[in-house]
C-alpha cells in the first residue's frame, strides 16, 4: 500500500469530533526548508481556531517556539512540559499559559501523554522520534488508546514511511499497527482524521481520548 494509499485507510470514521488537546512533537529547530516552520504556524493557528489546547515540549526556539507562538496569537491555550535540566538548555517559552517543570525525560513524554487526547509529529530529529515512537507503541500496546499522528510536511517523513511499509513486508510490523499511525500532508486533514480515529488493534475498540486501562 502507497504512502498516499495510507493517508485514508487508516482511519475509522466515530463522530468526527476534534481532540480537546493536541500534544506535539517537533524539533528545536526549524529546519532547512521554510515549509517546516509554516506547517508549525498553520498548525498552531488551526489549534487556536478550534480550541484545542496544545501540550507541546516547552521550548521557545525552533519549530517549538513557531508552534506556541502561532497558538498563543490565535488566542489558544498552551501547556508546556519540561525537565528542570533542560529549562535554561532548551531556552524554555516564558509566554505560555502553564508550564510544567518535571525531573526527568521519561516523566516529560508520560506527563504530556497524560494531558492530550491525541499526537501528532511535526518534523525534527531523534528527540522528536522517540517520541513519537514510544507514544505510538504505547498504543499498541494498548497503554492508551489516542491517536497518533504525522504530519508530513514537504516528504519529510517519505523515507521514514517506507521504511515501515518495510518493516509490515518482512512481518516485524503488523500491518494493524501500522494502519493506526495516522498520516496525512495537510494539517486540517490530520486534526479531521485523528477525530474520527477508532482503535481496533487486536480487536480492541476504544474512542480516541478514552482512559487508558488500569
Amino acid at each position: 500500500m502507497s504512502i498516499g494509499d495510507r493517508e485514508t485507510a487508516n482511519v475509522n470514521v466515530v463522530d468526527g469530533s476534534l481532540p480537546a488537546s493536541v500534544c506535539v512533537y517537533c524539533g528545536s529547530s526549524t529546519g532547512s526548508l521554510p515549509q517546516y516552520a509554516e506547517a508549525a504556524q498553520v498548525l498552531g493557528a488551526l489549534l487556536a481556531r478550534h480550541r484545542i489546547r496544545l501540550v507541546f515540549g516547552g521550548g521557545s526556539v525552533g519549530l517549538m517556539g513557531v508552534l506556541a507562538d502561532a497558538v498563543l496569537e490565535g488566542g489558544g491555550q498552551v501547556t508546556g512540559v519540561i525537565p528542570h535540566q533542560l529549562r535554561t538548555a532548551e531556552l524554555a517559552h516564558e509566554g505560555i499559559s502553564e508550564m510544567i517543570a518535571v525531573d526527568s525525560m521519561h516523566a516529560r513524554k508520560q506527563r504530556m501523554v497524560e494531558l492530550a487526547e491525541a499526537f501528532i509529529a511535526l518534523p525534527g530529529g531523534i528527540g522528536t522520534l522517540d517520541e513519537l515512537f514510544e507514544t505510538w507503541t504505547w498504543l499498541q500496546l494498548g497503554i492508551h488508546h489516542k491517536p497518533v499522528g504525522v504530519l508530513n510536511v514537504a516528504g519529510y517523513y517519505d523515507q521514514l514511511l517506507l521504511f515501515l511499509e518495510r518493516m509490515s513486508v518482512h512481518k516485524f510490523l503488523a500491518r494493524d499497527h501500522l494502519d493506526c499511525l495516522v498520516v496525512e500532508t495537510e494539517a486540517q486533514r490530520l486534526l479531521t482524521s485523528l477525530g474520527h480515529f477508532r482503535n481496533t488493534i487486536a480487536g480492541r475498540e476504544a474512542k480516541a481520548g478514552a482512559a487508558p486501562p488500569p
